[in-house]
């Protein structure tokens, strides 16, 4: 196991419990900008005269920019620290996310969602390497649970609420629904810095690159590619899968149970964080479980595909879970936003990758089976790598 039941005693509930609710908000600010763009885009696209391939991108551009900004983000840590990175990052989201909801045209439009996916990007590695400074050791894997509750809750609150809830009380403008969306995020910020610990900033100056000397650094990277790739991919191929059979007027059904899966994998993780989490096992079951769930949707139709992707979205989640909670277990403090953000860059880059070249094969082909198809060659070929995982904490360095 990866981590073990620390000596010291632990903090009071009193201080555990605001830590927990900031770790659990910036978590939501991971994904809510990014997927309030899906329900608002039929409205974007027709005041601003966007074409398909640009309304697709208000999605897909944030997520190519997870992979892009980790290495700012992990800069950013090594010079600053982790609770300023985050800090500086949710501003720079919260300018990016508003912004688009200020632009006159397409072209500001694209920047400002460039920048927002900058400001993601950079909170990604900054979260995991502010746990070892803000938590005892034997709370660490609860607070990797906690702040990807906040994500994957955000990742439904986004795609849920906002049209049936929040359009309507802001006279159904997208603009102003953006903005009440993104500026709340501020109110994060200026909380970031009411927890005593962890105020200074490095004394000396640490590496940022990734370390690729490190085998964790590209294996936990293409195993977190593995579970994106499977979960946007299926996600974005979904209503051509079902227009495919026939069957698209499940598609409503088919996203609510397949995006509501991953809140209940978060919340199973609450529970089983600390004995589940550093357990290579897991990692191997999850993996393998997400492949057959994304395999099934090849062959089954109707309510059965359904069943099979909201599996493999269940599980997917946990593995993310599984393995965005080891580098703060893994390594010190000083090397953690380092190997997050090395395993963020080849994580989001493959999530990103895979699914369009799928995307090719399937226009080339006119199925659209041959996009999932590609999605689950991938797998299958980094699935051995779960295996090999060295899960035994490194020996503590000083931090340099």
């Amino acid at each position: 196991m990866a981590f073990q039941t620390a000596a010291t005693t632990p903090p009071p509930p009193a201080r555990l419990l605001p830590v927990a609710v900031l770790l659990w908000l910036a978590g939501v600010y991971l994904r809510i900008p990014v997927l309030v763009a899906p329900p608002l885009a039929p409205f974007i696209g027709d005041e601003l005269a966007l074409t398909q391939a640009l309304t697709g991108a208000l999605t897909t551009l944030p997520i190519l920019m997870l992979a892009i900004g980790a290495m700012p983000g992990s800069l950013a840590i090594s010079r600053i620290g982790p609770r300023n990175t985050l800090a500086l990052a949710m501003v720079i989201m919260v300018i990016g996310s508003a912004g688009r909801g200020l632009v006159p045209d397409t072209v500001t439009l694209m920047i400002a969602s460039a920048v927002m996916g900058l400001g993601v990007a950079m909170m990604q590695p900054a979260l995991p390497a502010l746990l070892p400074r803000w938590l005892e050791p034997h709370h660490i894997a609860l607070g990797s649970a906690i702040y990807m509750n906040g994500m994957l809750m955000g990742e439904f609150i986004g795609a849920g609420i906002t049209l049936p809830v929040l359009m309507p009380l802001l006279d159904n403008s997208w603009r102003a629904t953006i903005l009440a969306w993104s500026l709340p995020a501020l109110l994060v910020v200026a909380a970031l810095f009411l927890p005593k610990r962890d105020l200074d900033r490095p004394v000396r100056k640490s590496a940022w690159l990734p370390d690729w000397k490190n085998p964790l650094t590209l294996r936990l990277g293409l195993l977190l590619g593995l579970s994106g790739s499977m979960f946007f991919g299926l996600n974005a191929y979904m209503g051509n899968l079902l227009e495919q059979q026939g069957r698209i007027g499940l598609l409503s059904e088919a996203l609510f149970w397949y995006n509501i899966a991953q809140v209940f994998a978060s919340l199973v993780m609450l529970k089983m964080a600390r004995a589940w989490v550093g357990r290579r096992t897991f990692i191997v079951v999850m993996a393998v479980l997400s492949i057959a769930g994304t395999a099934g949707t090849l062959v089954l139709e109707g309510w059965w595909f359904i069943a099979s992707a909201t599996l493999m979205s269940f599980v997917a989640g946990i593995l993310l879970i599984l393995l965005v909670a080891l580098p703060p277990l893994l390594v010190n403090s000083a090397e953690t936003g380092r190997l997050s953000a090395g395993t963020f860059l080849v994580g989001y880059t493959m999530a990103f990758s895979v699914p369009m070249l799928g995307g090719l094969l399937a226009d080339w082909t006119g199925d659209t089976r041959h996009a999932v198809m590609a999605m689950v060659a991938y797998s299958l070929l980094v699935l051995p790598l779960a295996f090999t995982l060295d899960l035994k904490r490194k020996k503590d360095q000083p931090a340099s």
